[in-house]
């Protein structure tokens, strides 16, 4: 699959028919999900195919693949607002030098500045362009972006479609797709030269063998100085890996934590990962399971190094959802929150679903919420940040008043 489209090709699927069924009301039962904005398409941006991140503020930052002022993509702020949210474009894309198609969102720094990734656009050998890797810089109430690396579709990757990770020095990581001198992507890392210029180090090149290949859409998760993420596909069993990333004396040591076994095993993990207190992995999985519909997995540290999985829930499609892309946030008491793009209500929109254990190692889920298709929220394609008081926040690609994508926020 082509660089720029793996992505786009992932979400078009999803949608294409689906998204002619959307419900033209929505069920505001107790407890359901508020739009707190609707996208209006064109130079307000469309398609929100997006990881929200949230500052001290409450302000909310994603990005929208396609609208905006030259139809290349958005990264706007929400704002509260008195009573509402004011919509803000930090950016528009055109498609060219400066990128296009910016997936997943942007990471925020300490200083309020952003970083993220578009795949589309840039230079390369890559049809539209191999992508690129930005900053937004934030001074006096202006934003000006700049591209920090613009990939070629060689040895340094192609596609970037997954959000940028940060560590204490300034230094930002992330993962692409495809590209690498064996095409099923890398890991790669941005570092600040004195001279002003920013300096990409490829730190993995996936084979497809053990390793895994295609770096998922989750961005890569830092713990205690080593870095975990998922790959979508292969490892030894061809269903994707669990894998992490440590900086060791002269090289970067890579650990293949977890090959997936398919079903009823999980499978193929688009999202990102989450870890508890105690040091456990949970994720989801976009296939497989029990039912084939995809799953939610838990990977456990044993005292020996290695480390132990198993499936804590398996979707089984229709009301119940399917087809996750979610990274997982941790509620009260433990209980896990995410998405389904698919299922639930009749316009297949997909759900916001809930986890919780007894405390004995049994969990039970919950279909939290079923979207309803405009002017409600439809087709989850990403999972949902916190804020200080425990509300969830999270984006749809499509459903709003005019069906170009909406943010919610859930109250667990």
């Amino acid at each position: 699959m082509g660089s720029r489209r793996f992505f786009l090709s992932l979400s078009r699927v999803l949608t294409t028919c689906a998204a002619v069924t959307i419900l033209l009301s929505a069920a505001w039962a107790a407890g359901a999900p508020q739009v707190i904005y609707s996208f209006a398409g064109e130079d307000d941006g469309e398609y929100t195919d997006t990881d929200l991140v949230i500052d001290s503020a409450g302000n909310l930052y994603g990005t929208s693949v396609q609208g905006g002022a030259f139809g290349g993509g958005t990264v706007f702020q929400l704002t509260p607002s008195g009573n509402g949210w004011t919509h803000t474009v930090l950016y528009n894309f055109t498609g060219g030098a400066d990128g296009g198609e910016p997936y997943k969102g942007v990471t925020l720094d300490s200083q309020g500045n952003l970083y993220g990734t578009a795949v589309a656009g840039g230079g390369g050998f890559c049809e539209g362009g191999c992508g690129v890797a930005y900053k937004l810089t934030h001074v006096g109430g202006t934003w000006t972006q700049s591209v920090i690396h613009t990939f070629t579709g060689g040895n340094d990757g192609s596609g970037p479609g997954s959000g940028l990770t940060l560590d204490k020095h300034g230094n930002v990581y992330g993962m692409t797709p495809t590209g690498g001198a064996n095409g099923l992507g890398v890991i790669f890392r941005l570092q600040l030269q004195p001279s002003g210029v920013w300096k990409l180090k490829v730190l993995h090149t996936f084979t497809g063998g053990d390793d895994g290949a295609t770096g998922s859409a989750g961005r890569l998760l830092l713990r205690a100085g080593a870095f975990y993420g998922a790959a979508t596909v292969g490892g030894a069993n061809g269903q994707g890996t669990v894998f992490s990333l440590k900086h060791i004396p002269g090289q970067w040591q890579f650990k293949t934590l977890y090959s997936f076994k398919g079903q009823p095993d999980a499978g193929f993990p688009y999202g990102g990962l989450t870890f508890d207190q105690s040091g456990n992995i949970y994720g989801t999985t976009y296939y497989n399971g029990a039912n084939g519909f995809g799953s939610v997995y838990q990977l456990s540290p044993q005292p020996d190094g290695s480390w132990s999985e198993r499936v804590l829930y398996s979707f089984k499609g229709g009301k119940d959802g399917s087809g996750s892309i979610s990274n997982l946030v941790l509620g009260k008491k433990g209980a896990l929150y995410g998405t389904n793009s698919e299922g639930g209500a009749g316009c297949s929109c997909g759900t916001i679903f809930k986890l919780t254990s007894d405390g004995q190692g049994n969990w039970k889920e919950t279909v939290a919420y079923r979207f309803q298709g405009a002017p409600d929220a439809a087709f989850a394609y990403n999972g949902m940040v916190a804020d200080a008081a425990g509300n969830l926040y999270g984006a749809t690609v499509h459903g709003g008043t005019n069906n170009d994508g909406a943010i919610y926020k859930f109250t667990p």
